[in-house]
């Protein structure tokens, strides 16, 4: 079962994909290098086919759930 994100938590690569497809209304592939392991990103929205958007420096990307991994913290119990 893939991991779930909050639309709008940051969340940090942990593991590069063969290549990366852009958000983009008409998607395309681009090389893996476009992102960097440990770069970090706001999740946009979620996608068919168990993809997350993810806006990076470099723009936004569409990446799996085992690709990424959250980073905010989750808030005090009380």
């Amino acid at each position: 079962m893939s991991e779930e994100f909050i639309i709008g938590s940051k969340v940090r690569v942990v593991a590069l994909p063969p290549y990366v497809k852009t958000a983009d209304p008409m998607p395309m592939l681009r090389p893996p290098d476009v992102i960097h392991l440990g770069e970090e990103g706001i999740v946009l929205d979620r996608r068919p086919g168990g993809y997350w958007g993810i806006r990076f420096a470099k723009g936004a990307f569409l990446l799996d759930s085992q690709y990424i991994e959250s980073i905010d913290k989750p808030p005090a119990i009380q």
